[in-house]
């Protein structure tokens, strides 16, 4: 595990909406220490699985690290597969707010809007 600042990759396997980068920044901005957003797909959920999205401080050395408007993400090499082509958009509206993955790769999901499968 490493800095956050080892390496960086110019490839952009999912891209974030101006709506998420905007909530991102701000909520980044909260932080006491640099941190980049990190977006992974587990095993789990209804559907098979599920994704994560959390801020991290570290890199892996599997990671791909990108950067869309300020905005650092950190993807790990599996869930690379998974998310090639999806965009990420933070919504706030009647049915309520929080961040959505439309994911191109994904066959079906549940309810939860959480877990998909593939």
């Amino acid at each position: 595990m490493g800095a956050m600042e080892t390496t960086t990759s110019t490839a952009m396997p999912i891209t974030l909406t101006d709506s998420a980068v905007g909530k991102l920044a701000t909520l980044l901005a909260e932080e006491a220490e640099p941190q980049a957003l990190r977006i992974a797909v587990t095993g789990g959920g209804c559907s098979g699985f599920q994704y994560a999205l959390g801020f991290d401080t570290e890199q892996h050395s599997d990671d791909l690290v990108f950067e869309q408007g300020g905005v650092k993400v950190v993807i790990d090499e599996t869930s690379v597969e998974y998310l090639q082509g999806a965009v990420v958009d933070f919504q706030d509206g009647l049915q309520g707010k929080g961040f959505a993955i439309e994911n191109p790769n994904s066959t079906g999901s549940c309810g939860c809007g959480q877990s998909f499968s593939c």
